[in-house]
C-alpha cells in the first residue's frame, strides 16, 4: 500500500462516521475504524494523528481557500460583501465534495471534544477572512467585525443546506442566512430612545 492514498483516507472517514453514528464517538476506537476501512491500526496513523482528526479530514484546506477567495474578489466592495462573496464561491465547491454531512454534524454535536475542534476550525476561517480583508486595505477593526459576521452567516447557511437535504443550493441558503442576519442586526428592539446627556449640564441634547 502507498504511504498516502486519498482513497484510504476517504474510507477511514466514512468508517469513522459509520461507527460513531452506530455506537457514539466515545465508544469507538482507532482500531475499530482502521479495521472497518480495511487497514491496520499502525497504517491509520499514516493518515491521521488521532481519532478526532479523521472526522475533520480536509478541513485544514478550508481557511487558506477562503483567504485566497477573499483576496481574489474583484472591485472595492464593502468588506462584508466581499467576505460573503468569497464564502459563496468556496461553499459551492465545498458542498460538492462533502459526504454524509448530516451524520458528521450529529457526531460533532454529540461530543464536547469534537465541538471544540469545530470551533478551532471556525476560528481559523474567521482569522483567514480578517487577514485577507486587511490585505485589501480594510481597517483592522472593521475587517475583524466583517469576518465574524460573514462566518456566522456561512455557518447558518451550511446548517440550512444540510437540513434541506440537497433541495436548496448553498448560494440560496447563504442569501437566506444573510437576510436573517441583516434583519436581526437592524430590528427595532422596542426600547425607548434616550437622549444623550451633556457631560457638563447633565441635560439631554
Amino acid at each position: 500500500m502507498a504511504r498516502w492514498d486519498p482513497g484510504t483516507a476517504q474510507r477511514l472517514t466514512r468508517a469513522a462516521l459509520e461507527l460513531c453514528t452506530e455506537h457514539g464517538y466515545d465508544n469507538v476506537t482507532v482500531t475499530q475504524i482502521a479495521e472497518r476501512a480495511g487497514i491496520t491500526r499502525r497504517s491509520y496513523f499514516r493518515y491521521f494523528p488521532d481519532k478526532r482528526e479523521v472526522l475533520f479530514a480536509g478541513s485544514e484546506r478550508l481557511a487558506p481557500a477562503v483567504g485566497d477567495a477573499v483576496r481574489a474578489v474583484e472591485g472595492d466592495g464593502a468588506p462584508l460583501t466581499v467576505a460573503l462573496t468569497a464564502l459563496a464561491r468556496v461553499g459551492t465547491l465545498l458542498v460538492d465534495h462533502l459526504d454524509r454531512t448530516a451524520e458528521r454534524r450529529a457526531v460533532i454535536a454529540s461530543s464536547p471534544e469534537l465541538q471544540e475542534r469545530e470551533r478551532t476550525k471556525t476560528a481559523a476561517v474567521t482569522a483567514a477572512i480578517g487577514d485577507a480583508l486587511r490585505h485589501r486595505g480594510v481597517d483592522a477593526d472593521r475587517a475583524r467585525t466583517a469576518a465574524q459576521l460573514a462566518t456566522v452567516a456561512f455557518q447558518n447557511a451550511f446548517d440550512r443546506w444540510i437540513d434541506a437535504q440537497g433541495r436548496t443550493d448553498i448560494a440560496a441558503c447563504l442569501d437566506a442566512a444573510v437576510a436573517e442576519l441583516r434583519d436581526t442586526l437592524t430590528a427595532d428592539t422596542g426600547r425607548p430612545h434616550r437622549p444623550r446627556r451633556s457631560p457638563r449640564t447633565g441635560r439631554g441634547r
